[in-house]
């Protein structure tokens, strides 16, 4: 069963609203840090899935699903390639927010993505709410001994599945050394959380330049990730003259990865490096500078 209920959501956080805070300085006067998402997950055929493109037939849930476990098994055997070859042709490091398990079920996608220098992050043992993970403590400790396993080192991130936490999940990665979240969808620069085990940082993350949410969920048209991603960044990058942004783009090889989205996803990318004072970042690298401004008098 999960842990005793820890802290409450607000107990986690002080109101700043952006207005009254210290102010933040990006490196050479930059307005804005970008950074990628890559999810890989387990999806296991002998359960429900985590989300599907075709519904039952007759209303009734049949298990194995195979063609909803297969549009996102697609995405291991292809999207994910053609993801690779986007970041890698323009320089470009994302960061891998992998299911522990994943390390063993896809060797040669996360290989690839070690060998391409990307950082990899925890996201849950395997594709699970943590509202349904018997045990918390163990699904974590077991995701990063996995990730270092494979990579050599520690994940210094996390992000949940389905961006799930219970009141105590955040007490439990704060225990184990989990140094950043990005379930913590409420701000655009970075800020502190509170846990039992002193402080971890929520990195800006994303629900609405996210495919699951464009594609899956609200089934837009295959070029709204260029349209809204653009618009998210020139607002941000408008507003980073006064106080500096972070923007995350959250893909999923089984989204963005099939034939009639990436190029939408290259043309984001080219509008974004198109323009002077932009950091491409990973997640670790917006925290350490976070970290550091802080210690700057």
């Amino acid at each position: 069963m999960n842990e005793p209920t820890g802290a409450s959501v607000r107990q986690r956080l002080d109101y700043v609203p952006i207005t009254r805070r210290p102010r933040l300085n990006l490196p050479g006067h930059a307005r804005i840090a970008v950074w990628t998402i890559v999810n890989v997950e387990n999806w296991s055929p002998t359960a429900p899935m985590p989300r599907a493109v075709l519904p039952p037939p007759m209303g009734q849930p049949l298990l194995p699903d195979v063609p909803n476990w297969a549009w996102h098994e697609y995405g291991m055997r292809i999207g994910f390639w053609r993801f690779l070859e986007v970041l890698a042709g323009r320089g470009l490091k994302a960061t891998f927010a992998v299911n522990g398990t994943a390390c063993s079920l896809y060797p040669e996608a996360c290989a690839a993505a070690r060998d391409a220098g990307w950082e990899f992050m925890g996201h849950g043992f395997v594709q699970r709410p943590m509202h349904k993970v018997d045990d918390q403590r163990a699904a974590i400790a077991d995701t990063i001994r996995a990730i270092e396993g494979f990579t050599g080192k520690r994940p210094r991130g996390w992000e949940s599945p389905g961006l799930t936490e219970t009141d105590e999940t955040l007490d439990l990665l704060a225990e184990a050394g989990i140094e950043y979240v990005a379930d913590w969808v409420l701000d655009e620069q970075p800020v502190p959380l509170k846990t039992r085990a002193g402080e971890i940082v929520s990195v800006p993350y994303t629900v609405e330049v996210n495919d699951v949410v464009i594609s899956a969920v609200q089934q837009q048209p295959s070029d709204e990730i260029l349209r809204r991603g653009r618009d998210q960044f020139d607002r941000l990058y408008l507003d980073g003259k006064t106080a500096p942004r972070v923007m995350a783009i959250s893909i999923h090889p089984y989204l963005t990865g099939v034939p009639h989205r990436i190029k939408y996803l290259e043309m984001l990318y080219d509008h974004i490096l198109g323009h002077d004072g932009v950091m491409m970042w990973t997640g670790a690298e917006i925290l350490d500078w976070y970290r550091n401004e802080r210690t700057v008098p």
